[in-house]
């Protein structure tokens, strides 16, 4: 008789790492900007949501990659690792980026101006969409 379920731990242990991994990237990322999204966003500040939104998505994006693509389990964290920091990074690049323009993202953003919440949502998903394509061997 065939184990239709014989993946299923397996199943269970990438689904709740990649979970966990989820929640630890949304805490350090609120955690790390200087401006505080979930107050912004409780106060429906479009802009914090879109930029949150967009990091969410732009880590997410590789994880998915990191699982379908990694040898085992382990190779699948460390990769997820690397998709996270990528992530962080991305946001800090483009804060020092409009910095150097005379600009602060951190401000924009706790003042709700969309343009700079959907320019870093965009980033965000495309360094995503990046780090996912190089992470395809």
């Amino acid at each position: 008789m065939v184990n239709y379920l014989y993946g299923l731990p397996s199943f269970i242990a990438y689904l709740v790492t990649a979970i966990l991994l989820l929640a630890a990237f949304m805490y350090c990322y609120s955690r790390l900007t200087p401006h505080h999204e979930w107050t912004l966003i409780r106060e429906g500040n479009s802009a914090a949501a879109a930029a949150y939104g967009g990091s969410i998505l732009g880590f997410t994006i590789p994880l998915y990659s990191a699982m379908a693509n990694s040898i085992n389990f382990i190779d699948f964290v460390l990769w997820g690792v690397v998709a996270f920091i990528v992530q962080l990074g991305t946001f800090f690049g483009v804060k020092l980026f409009l910095r150097q323009q005379g600009e602060s993202l951190s401000q924009h953003i706790t003042e709700g101006h969309q343009a700079y919440g959907i320019l870093m949502a965009s980033v965000a998903v495309a360094v995503g969409l990046l780090n996912a394509a190089s992470m395809t061997w």
